[in-house]
């Protein structure tokens, strides 16, 4: 069983990590719901999936859990992709 983890720094870096994978295997989903402006409806189960398997690493008394990964969710599939892909909102 994989250790839980209770550090800040290393919770971010999971979170960025599972944000990378989800964003990896559905690029074309990422794409469209950035041009369309509904990434969040769009993306919602595969990010909702990768939240539970967050939640499961981390320990829950840490401090700002639910921040960390919607962080995550900014960095990686936001602003990353500012610029890059074509919207009415970049």
């Amino acid at each position: 069983m994989a250790r839980v983890v209770e550090n800040p720094d290393l919770a971010f870096r999971l979170a960025r990590a599972i944000v990378s994978d989800i964003a990896l295997y559905n690029q074309d989903k990422v794409s469209e719901g950035i041009k369309s402006d509904n990434i969040f409806e769009l993306m919602n189960e595969e990010l909702e999936e990768g939240r539970e398997h967050f939640f499961s690493r981390v320990s829950p008394d840490l401090t700002n859990r639910d921040h960390l990964y919607e962080r995550a969710i900014v960095d990686v599939l936001i602003k990353q992709q500012a610029g890059k892909i074509e919207s009415q909102i970049w």
